[in-house]
């Protein structure tokens, strides 16, 4: 098949990337847990994060859209598989949140960097199916990653697994290398970062938000809709265990049938690229991943929960996989770091107010309601998107 051969150290490298953050994610909370025996320490774990992204992102799309992508996904690969090997030796909590913040620091670079390359190295009429396959993937990696890591802590400890996720980032930074380089001539790359260039773009990426404005509203509506998706995440294990009555137990086995559902839907999305349009992926499949977000906090009974997960991660197969390729198509690639910089910004706050407002609402009220009502706002946005979609008379969603 010429599609996978041409494209399968690609997502092979990313998909075995994000397989080990899945090792190391569980590892991590049961090392810190282990460390200190504190709840609190490990949700620092999810507070340092964020914060490295945000400071991060003030400089980072200016030194992205300035530098060799394929080279800065190497070096940023072996940096942090290079900090992870030593977080088994650390025995301090604040010494582990500095190795975390680092190597956060490193995943703003690899991010944007890695639109960028998928960009200009996947070809435009094969983006959606790409984007579909690696999300499946990456759904793959969410459902085996965590059971992968329990085995190697049952089995030896965490430590193991820490390391495990090290292996993966020196082994995805060697795929890259053997990839080709697709960068084309980059001017200034050596000059100095400073205050008047940070400046400067950021009004290069206001410039270009004033000529887009369709693309930006779509954008935002899109970001504003998963921020509320993503706070409602954060009460997911809460909601199972306080109203539905399950374990936790259970809650492993419904993100691993949700990873089932994923996986279905990227590979369902792959093989329908040409009788579909991307606005479609993007409304349908968004309005019914808010709809089963609020069918599953508004669930009495088990099953409907578990059946609401399933559906909930068909059908973001297709809202991820229609607007990764709208977003590829929408953005230059030479502005694709800057841009991604000043839209990490926004959401992450964005998603820290969103999560914060939501717990909160939940301890003074109670959380099935809070819940229904934020999925409800979700839906109401994601078919306000839909109307955008289809009413926007632009080449980009129409295809």
């Amino acid at each position: 098949m010429k599609f996978w051969r041409n494209y399968r150290l690609l997502i092979g490298g990313f998909g075995f990337s994000n397989l080990g953050n899945w090792i190391y994610l569980v590892a991590l909370n049961v090392y810190v847990l282990n460390l200190t025996d504190s709840a609190a320490a490990v949700a620092g774990i999810f507070i340092v994060g964020p914060i490295a992204r945000i400071v991060t992102s003030f400089f980072a799309g200016s030194l992205i859209d300035r530098a060799n992508k394929r080279k800065l996904m190497i070096v940023t690969d072996i940096i942090r598989g290079g900090l992870i090997i030593f977080l088994p030796f650390m025995q301090s909590i604040w010494l582990i949140y500095t190795v975390l913040f680092l190597t956060n620091i490193a995943s703003s670079f690899f991010g944007p960097s890695s639109i960028y390359y998928i960009t200009k190295y996947v070809k435009e009429e094969d983006r959606t199916r790409f984007n579909a396959l690696l999300g499946s993937f990456n759904s793959g990696a969410f459902m085996v990653g965590p059971a992968l890591s329990g085995a190697l802590i049952y089995l030896f400890n965490p430590s193991i697994a820490i390391w495990v996720n090290s292996f993966t980032f020196f082994v995805c930074a060697l795929i890259i290398f053997y990839l080709p380089d697709v960068e084309e001539k980059v001017e200034n790359v050596r000059e100095p970062l400073s205050l008047n260039m940070l400046k400067a773009d950021f009004l290069t990426v206001l410039q270009f938000a004033r000529q887009e404005s369709g693309f930006i509203t779509i954008y935002l509506v899109y970001q504003l809709t998963l921020m509320i998706a993503f706070a409602l995440d954060s009460q997911e294990v809460t909601f199972i265990k306080q109203n539905l009555g399950a374990s936790e137990s259970i809650y492993g086995l419904i993100v691993s049938l949700t990873g089932i559902g994923a996986i279905s839907g990227g590979l369902l999305a792959a093989a329908l690229v040409s009788k579909y349009s991307l606005k479609s992926y993007i409304s349908v499949g968004f309005s019914f991943t808010m709809i089963f977000y609020t069918v599953f906090y508004a669930s009495s009974a088990l099953w409907l929960a578990i059946a609401s997960f399933i559906l909930l991660g068909f059908f973001m197969a297709f809202s991820n996989a229609g607007y990764d390729t709208f977003y590829q198509k929408s953005v230059p690639p030479e502005l694709m770091g800057r841009f991604g910089s000043v839209g990490l910004i926004l959401t992450s706050t964005v998603q820290i107010l969103f999560t914060f407002l939501l717990g909160t609402f939940a301890e003074v009220f109670t959380l099935q309601p809070v819940a229904i009502i934020f999925g409800s706002i979700g839906v109401l946005l994601a078919l306000i998107l839909s109307g955008i979609l289809y009413t926007k008379q632009r080449a980009i969603v129409n295809q």
